[in-house]
């Protein structure tokens, strides 16, 4: 290995110690309450050393969120083969919650943190693409399941709410233990994903139960 890519590697190196310290220190910690110091201290740099990689503990925020997003894609990828839609929102729900209880730090910074959302907003030329497109897919899914009839015609974006509502809700309380006063660890995967297959037989208006 030449000197150019061993300088290479150790950038590499440096930017995902401060990725994977700020993600440690923002769900320990909070959003408001990380600096840059602290994120220095944690992997024993100086804090001009981390701002040769980021602007802005928004800009490493964002980061970390198209890092979880492009997690979350990389469960969903066989999404899109599915030709039912009411078969692939079961699949949606089902892989969202796959998602969230393995990889409860993206998705505590994702979807539960109070800071992240106004943070986003001032990254300069945020588009948050990311997020906008997995939204995108759900709202999609649901108008395919309308327009073919599978499921009661109603307002998208008040349906796409439920919805999500619905799986962030268990996966929320299942990272935050919250279900074992109800069922064993063991079952606990089984319970989430029979609630989510009752939704869908409530919603079903085909006939044809998931």
């Amino acid at each position: 290995m030449g000197i150019s890519e061993r300088k290479e590697k150790q950038k590499l190196e440096i930017r995902k110690a401060i990725l994977d310290a700020s993600m440690k220190l923002f769900v320990e910690q909070g959003y408001e309450n990380v600096s840059i110091r602290k994120i220095a201290d944690l992997i024993e740099y100086s804090p001009t050393t981390v701002y040769l990689y980021f602007k802005d503990k928004n800009e490493i925020l964002f980061q970390l969120h198209e890092i979880g997003f492009q997690k979350m894609a990389e469960y969903n990828a066989e999404l899109w083969t599915i030709k039912n839609p009411l078969v692939r929102l079961h699949k949606m729900g089902e892989f969202y919650m796959k998602f969230g209880l393995e990889n409860p730090a993206f998705y505590d910074l994702m979807f539960i943190l109070n800071a992240p959302m106004e943070a986003l907003q001032v990254v300069e030329k945020c588009e948050w693409k990311s997020g906008d497109q997995a939204l995108g897919k759900l709202k999609e899914t649901i108008q395919e399941c309308m327009d073919k009839n599978l499921i009661e015609k109603g307002d998208v974006d008040g349906i796409s709410m439920a919805f999500w509502s619905l799986v962030h809700g268990m996966v929320s309380l299942a990272i935050r233990n919250r279900f074992d006063k109800l069922v064993t660890a063991d079952q606990m995967v089984p319970t989430m994903t029979k609630g989510l297959t009752w939704l869908m037989n409530v919603v079903d208006t085909s006939g044809n139960k998931t």
